[in-house]
């Protein structure tokens, strides 16, 4: 059952994803070649906790760590070690809080030192299908037009869309209806309402859509190894249009970007 949310749940919703993103925001200043993803995953779970937080991923389906960390050709939910990140890596960093009582989740893929130009390419067609697929998250629609919005996005690149992985409603629990796939048809699947709170996230394969999972139990990874990107944001509907409560904006700072590709989803 898809649970609608008022203005104050969301307001208290938005308070908790904008700790992830500032939280992804620190990740920016300290990823760099040598560092790990254990030492990103501690510092982590210290800001979070610091900033008035829970570590929404550590535990959650006994899961073991705050971050899920995800290199290359790993697709998502890649357990943090000790292996240093080296030049030319991208590293995809999901990160979820729960505050105020509901969830935050929220991502974002990263460079490491210099990356090839194939790749960078990964990067942008990914996160250009995430503000589409946010686009198509309006009163009219069907949760089948954000999937195709993505899709049809990205696949012009002849990139892979993964099947198995999908966005989800969030809320009280971070895994709420409906699923939300990166794949489909317009005008499919249920309508959208006003109160509704999706976690979008493209999850996009620079080959084949095909996965593989590690024997850990958790990392999942492209079949033919090639590199995988994520990115995800957190959106309310609200007056028929969908408003961001995630930021990529302290990403940015850290980064020493700027961008305005959030100004016509701002809260």
């Amino acid at each position: 059952m898809i649970k609608l949310k008022n203005r104050e749940e969301i307001e208290l919703m938005r308070e908790s994803a904008q700790l992830v993103s500032k939280t992804l925001g620190l990740m920016a200043n300290e990823i760099k070649p040598g560092v790990t993803g254990l030492h990103l995953d501690k510092l982590a779970k210290e800001f979070i906790v610091d900033h008035g937080g829970i570590p929404g991923f550590l535990g959650l389906y006994d899961f073991p760590n705050t971050l899920c960390i995800s290199p290359n050709a790993q697709v998502v939910h890649g357990i943090p070690n000790e292996k240093p990140f080296e030049s030319g890596d991208i590293v995809s960093i999901d990160c979820g809080v729960l505050m105020n009582g509901f969830y935050g989740d929220h991502a974002y893929t990263f460079e490491v030192g210099e990356v090839d130009e194939e790749t960078k390419k990964l990067l942008k067609v990914t996160k250009e299908s995430l503000y589409k697929g946010i686009r198509a998250f309006k009163i009219g629609n069907r949760l089948g037009d954000i999937g195709y919005a993505i899709q049809s996005h990205v696949e012009k690149e002849n990139y892979g869309v993964v099947r198995e992985l999908v966005g989800h409603g969030l809320g009280k629990k971070m895994h709420e209806d409906p699923q939300v796939p990166n794949y489909g048809r317009k005008g499919r699947g249920k309508k959208f309402k006003n109160g509704m709170v999706l976690a979008i996230e493209p999850m996009i394969n620079m080959g084949t859509h095909k996965i593989d999972q590690l024997s850990d139990g958790w990392t999942i990874l492209t079949h033919d190894r090639k590199p995988s990107a994520h990115f995800e944001h957190d959106v309310a509907l609200i007056d028929g249009k969908p408003r961001l409560l995630s930021t990529f904006s302290y990403v940015y700072e850290a980064l020493g970007m700027e961008s305005d590709e959030e100004n016509e989803f701002l809260f």
